[in-house]
């Protein structure tokens, strides 16, 4: 038996746990959407506040799945950063 879960093929599992906390995973990620604070394209570093909650995220040019500016509306996913969550794979919606 074989899952594919946006491109990425799992191979059958030792046990059906696995199979659980993958399916779990999935279903609980959450893409977040917010607008883009501030955006300094020289540097390459800024600021995404999220919708829901109004934090702000810092986001670097090697999180951008697409170039952004301040005011743009965007969807995002989270990482651990060094100093923090950061906003990765960022898209202009």
């Amino acid at each position: 038996m074989y899952a594919n879960f946006k491109n990425k093929t799992f191979v059958k599992p030792i046990n059906n746990s696995l199979i659980f906390v993958v399916l779990l995973t999935f279903i609980f990620i959450k893409v977040k959407k917010g607008t883009v604070k501030f955006f300094n394209e020289s540097k390459g570093f800024g600021f995404v506040t999220e919708d829901d909650s109004n934090t702000e995220y810092f986001v670097h040019v090697s999180g951008l799945v697409d170039e952004i500016r301040e005011g743009d509306v965007v969807e995002f996913d989270l990482k651990e950063g060094r100093k923090g969550l950061n906003a990765v794979d960022v898209r202009v919606l």
